[in-house]
Parts: C-alpha cells; sequence; structure tokens
C-alpha cells in the first residue's frame, strides 16, 4: 500500500460521501455499512464502493462480527491526517450532528462488542 501523503489523501476525501463516511466514522468510532446507508440516506453498494476506496487509501481498517462488518479509522494514520480530520469534523459539525441524530433515532442498530486491543 501507497503511503498516505496530502495528495492522496485529499483526492480520496475529494468526494463529499467519501468525506462525510470518514468524518462520521471518526465521530462514532466504528459503524456499520447499514448504520451509514442509513445515516446518509445512500444505497449500500454506493456506499460500500466508497468504504472500498478508503479502505485502499489506508484511511480505514474493517473487521468482521457475524453477519456484520465494522469500519473505523486505521489505526496507522500519521498525526498530521488526524488533525486534518479533525480540522474538517469542526467545519461539518452542523451536518455531522445531524446524521448522528438520524443514527440515533435508527430502528435495530446492530449490537457490537468494541474489538479490545
Amino acid at each position: 500500500m501507497t503511503p498516505l501523503d496530502p495528495p492522496r489523501l485529499f483526492k480520496c476525501l475529494g468526494d463529499e460521501t467519501r468525506l462525510m463516511l470518514t468524518l462520521l466514522i471518526l465521530r462514532e468510532e466504528e459503524l456499520c455499512v447499514c448504520e451509514m446507508t442509513h445515516a446518509l440516506e445512500e444505497s449500500q453498494p454506493k456506499v460500500s464502493r466508497h468504504l472500498a476506496q478508503l479502505r485502499n487509501c489506508g484511511l480505514l481498517s474493517d473487521r468482521r462480527e457475524g453477519q456484520w462488518v465494522y469500519y473505523r479509522l486505521a489505526d496507522t494514520i500519521p498525526q498530521w491526517v488526524n488533525e486534518a480530520l479533525s480540522a474538517a469534523e469542526k467545519g461539518q459539525d452542523e451536518r455531522l450532528s445531524s446524521l448522528q441524530v438520524r443514527l440515533a433515532d435508527m430502528g435495530n442498530r446492530p449490537d457490537r462488542r468494541l474489538a479490545m486491543c
């Protein structure tokens, strides 16, 4: 995998859907595809395609628990990327808050055991 550098990061996050997925995962720590499709009101294939791109960029990692696949920020993200994501999160605070309200109202959210690292 190519190291994450600024042009690669910003190309990866240059799509609004990928940016919002990344920032929502940053806020929530870990989400499954069904939660992200519900929050963004996007189709499962579209969300899955964007998640695959974010994983290929080195921004996300995933884990399987039963039938669910959970996504979180990769442990290998450099500090400068965390700082850039934190700044973007502040800029999208209002939109992210409304997405979190949608998540809170989601019925049948999957139960999860956070992986102990």
